[in-house]
């Protein structure tokens, strides 16, 4: 790897938290914001770091508010999406940048398209991988049983109990995620290194905990005005065809939809490939402004 495409963990001071971040790409380039999901880390987007930093962007993808050490608060309100927003826009603040563009898969999607939602001054442009539009999200988990019954998990992780059945046996449970949805193993190890821990996962299921809890409901997100790539993979285990092809109904701006045959939830693991010649592609077309 050349020097241009190294990749640097830091502490990155944003707000009152401390976010550890994997950093890449030359200073001076336009800001790439990289927000993992649900059960990863900033190790998700390892491809794309490379990626971004060869073709001259400024990279950085932070462990979020309970994956990181330094931004881990005990109450499930602290969870509330305002504030994840908040930190979002934190964080760009560190990086000196008033504009910058966004990208988000699973969780750390619907924290991008609220984002891009509520704060489009500020976001370029937006990327996102598996979360449909939270709108689109919730008409479907209300029109189509199906895909009520593959967020079966959003109920569970509700109870206090959640997080030790995920650990129970050496996370049995939590590895078991990973291998079914085609995580290879290096890989779910190196996610398990930060949410093997008691702490850090009780936080991160926090998220699921707190949704209930904010003032932003999801069928209230606007729509995007940003120019947005939606990328699916059409074997996704969570999200089903209705709310994903229902997204393109709540972007206003220039908008493209990518399926990905045969690829399930966790894109970036199953087919690393896939995305980062999509995003740069995205990027290039709507540079920032």
């Amino acid at each position: 790897m050349g020097e241009k495409e190294s990749v640097e963990t830091r502490s990155v001071a944003a707000g009152e938290w401390a976010f550890t971040a994997d950093v890449s790409g030359p200073p001076d380039g336009d800001l790439v914001l990289l927000l993992h999901g649900f059960p990863q880390t900033r190790h998700a987007w390892r491809a794309e770091m490379r990626s971004l930093a060869g073709a001259g962007f400024r990279a950085c993808a932070p462990d979020q508010r309970g994956y990181s050490p330094g931004a881990r608060p005990a109450d499930i309100d602290a969870y509330r999406v305002e504030l994840l927003v908040a930190d979002v826009l934190s964080i760009a603040d560190a990086f000196g940048r008033e504009r910058f563009h966004l990208v988000g898969h699973d969780w750390g999607g619907q924290l991008a398209w609220v984002t891009a939602a509520m704060h489009p001054d500020r976001v370029c442009t937006l990327a996102v991988i598996s979360r449909p539009h939270p709108a689109a999200f919730a008409a479907a988990m209300h029109s189509d049983p199906e895909q009520s019954g593959r967020s079966g998990h959003h109920r569970a992780f509700l109870r206090p109990e959640a997080t030790d059945e995920l650990l129970a046996d050496d996370a049995a449970r939590l590895r078991s995620i990973y291998a079914r949805s085609g995580v290879p193993r290096c890989d779910a190890e190196a996610y398990l290194a930060t949410l093997g821990g008691r702490d850090a996962l009780d936080a991160a299921v926090h998220w699921y905990r707190a949704a209930g809890r904010s003032g932003l409901r999801a069928p209230d997100i606007p729509a995007v005005t940003v120019p947005t790539l939606y990328v699916w993979g059409d074997a996704d285990q969570t999200v089903g065809r209705a709310a994903a092809e229902g997204t393109g109904g709540f972007v206003d701006g220039p908008y493209e939809f990518v399926p990905v045959p045969g690829v399930g939830h966790f894109v970036t693991d199953e087919a690393p490939e896939a995305f980062p010649p999509l995003l740069d592609a995205h990027l290039r077309a709507f540079p920032e402004g």
